[in-house]
């Protein structure tokens, strides 16, 4: 038997990353990849793979239940990787209510729809089907905020602190209650700040590319000194390829990068790179751009992952160190400008 994978938000930002690294990796998968494309998807972002035969987009919204159910009569999923959600902090904060949808109902939804399925009772699968897995995409958005001091575990508790923190907690303990009641197989990844390729504008570092680029002032939160631990992009590929194959069923893995740095290292950072390969032609420095605007409400300080869990039983390990990561993005946007 085949096996045919249902990946949802697959135009967006890590799934589209994602798509072209699974197909290389695995190419006797066939991927349905079914996407809303709000503005944060693009198809643009998936040309590599457009074309090929094992790759099916279907244009649609996890919120709806028949055409999801459909889907799964139709194609017979043998795993769910479950990527859409609604992500911007900021947009959580002026409307909520898509971020409840997205993150809550649509991974309900999901979820119910593969329950019925693939089991005929609690912890009955059908026969053939006792492999099939779920696996969900969240955030370490969802355990808070930390201190100077100390990282997030799979072991800390919840603390989200905005409403979208708040919408990936639920769905993922939506994924953990349909692990432990119906016995479903299921795995989920905390991420930390993901960057790359691909990413939308409205991000913090394509935003500092882009207004670097325009001359426009690069706006930054507060003091600029929260922190956060950065994740290339495909590193976080890599590690939803490694747990979605071998981690182990009921279970979270938490996924980072290694590299705790401040907005204002960031964005120094950038400057300073586009300083050496893209200078401006006034001769001044791009840091010279950098504006203070008054902080976001429930700004957490800082976060930061614990990932020696996938680590010692998966073996990972990115492949990426922030300095190598940030130049092959700059000079993505830099190409794409």
């Amino acid at each position: 038997m085949s096996a045919t994978i249902l990946i949802t938000g697959g135009a967006g930002f890590i799934g589209s990353n994602f798509i072209p690294y699974f197909m290389e990796k695995h190419q006797d998968y066939k991927i349905v990849n079914l996407d809303k494309l709000t503005y944060a998807g693009n198809l643009d972002n998936l040309k590599e793979v457009e074309n090929n035969p094992n790759y099916t987009f279907v244009k649609g919204d996890i919120c709806n239940e028949q055409l999801v159910n459909d889907l799964f009569d139709k194609y017979n999923f043998t795993g769910v990787i479950h990527f859409a959600a609604e992500s911007h902090v900021d947009n959580s904060i002026k409307g909520p209510r898509a971020f409840i949808n997205t993150n809550l109902v649509g991974t309900f939804n999901l979820l119910e729809t593969a329950r019925k399925h693939w089991f005929d009772a609690p912890f009955t699968p059908k026969v053939g089907y006792e492999n099939r897995r779920f696996h969900h995409i969240s955030t370490d958005e969802v355990y808070g905020t930390l201190g100077a001091e100390g990282y997030f575990k799979e072991t800390t508790p919840y603390a989200p602190n905005s409403p979208y923190s708040a919408s990936k907690a639920g769905s993922d303990f939506l994924v953990r209650a349909y692990h432990h009641t119906f016995g479903m197989n299921t795995t989920t990844s905390n991420c930390s700040n993901n960057y790359g390729p691909k990413q939308h504008g409205e991000k913090l570092i394509p935003t500092i590319i882009r207004n670097c680029l325009n001359l426009s002032p690069i706006p930054i939160y507060g003091n600029g000194q929260n922190i956060r631990d950065w994740l290339y992009v495909t590193d976080h590929a890599k590690a939803i390829d490694m747990i979605f194959h071998n981690g182990k069923n009921g279970e979270t893995y938490n996924v980072g990068g290694h590299n705790e740095l401040t907005n204002m290292q960031i964005t120094h950072t950038i400057c300073k790179i586009l300083d050496d390969i893209h200078p401006r032609k006034d001769g001044k420095e791009y840091a010279d751009l950098i504006t203070f605007v008054k902080d976001r409400a429930g700004h957490d300080l800082r976060y930061a992952i614990d990932a020696s869990k996938i680590t010692n039983e998966l073996g990972y390990k990115p492949d990426e160190t922030f300095k190598t990561g940030i130049i092959k993005t700059v000079e993505w946007y830099l190409n794409k400008a």
